[in-house]
C-alpha cells in the first residue's frame, strides 16, 4: 500500500469542483437553501482522526511503555486515513464548485449571498479533514531510527 499522493487528491478535488459547478448552473434554482453547518460533520471526523493519530503515534513511538500497535490496526488506520483524505478532497472540490458558482452571483441573488457562509464553513471543514487524515496516515509510519528500539522491537533482532 502506498501513502496518499497529493496529485490523487488534487485530481479528485478538481473533478468534483468541475462537476458540482456544472450541476449548480443547471439546478441551483431548484435547490433548497444550504444549511449553515452542513460541512461540520467533516470537522467531527477530522477531530476523531487527529485524536486517533496522536494515540497511535504515541503507541508506535514508545512501545516499551505500553501496548504495541498490532499491524492490522495500523493497516486499518491507514485505510481509514486514505479514504478520509479522498473524501475530504472530493468535498473540498464540491464546496469550491459551490463557492465558485455563488460568489459572482451573491450581489444579485439573495439566496446566493445566504449560501456563501455555508460553502465557506464546508470548505474549511473539508480542508481540516484532509489535514487530519494525512496526519493519521503519517502517524502510522514506523520510526526510521530503529537503533533506539528495544531488541524485541527491532526488525534485525537476532534474539
Amino acid at each position: 500500500m502506498h501513502f496518499t499522493r497529493a496529485r490523487d487528491l488534487v485530481a479528485a478535488g478538481l473533478l468534483a469542483a468541475g462537476t458540482v459547478f456544472l450541476l449548480m448552473q443547471v439546478a441551483y434554482g431548484d435547490l433548497p437553501p444550504l444549511p449553515t453547518f452542513a460541512g461540520v460533520t467533516l470537522l467531527v471526523l477530522a477531530v476523531i482522526e487527529a485524536a486517533l493519530g496522536a494515540s497511535l503515534r504515541a503507541r508506535i513511538r514508545k512501545p516499551e511503555g505500553g501496548r504495541p500497535v498490532q499491524p492490522l490496526t495500523a493497516a486499518r488506520a491507514v485505510a481509514l486515513a486514505k479514504a478520509s483524505s479522498l473524501l475530504g478532497a472530493i468535498m473540498l472540490g464540491a464546496w469550491l464548485g459551490i463557492l465558485g458558482y455563488l460568489l459572482p452571483r451573491r450581489a444579485e441573488v439573495t439566496a446566493a449571498a445566504d449560501d456563501v457562509p455555508s460553502a465557506v464553513i464546508g470548505l474549511a471543514c473539508a480542508a481540516a479533514l484532509i489535514a487530519a487524515a494525512l496526519y493519521l496516515e503519517w502517524c502510522c509510519r514506523t520510526p526510521r531510527d530503529q537503533d533506539n528500539q528495544p531488541p524485541e522491537y527491532r526488525s534485525d533482532a537476532t534474539g
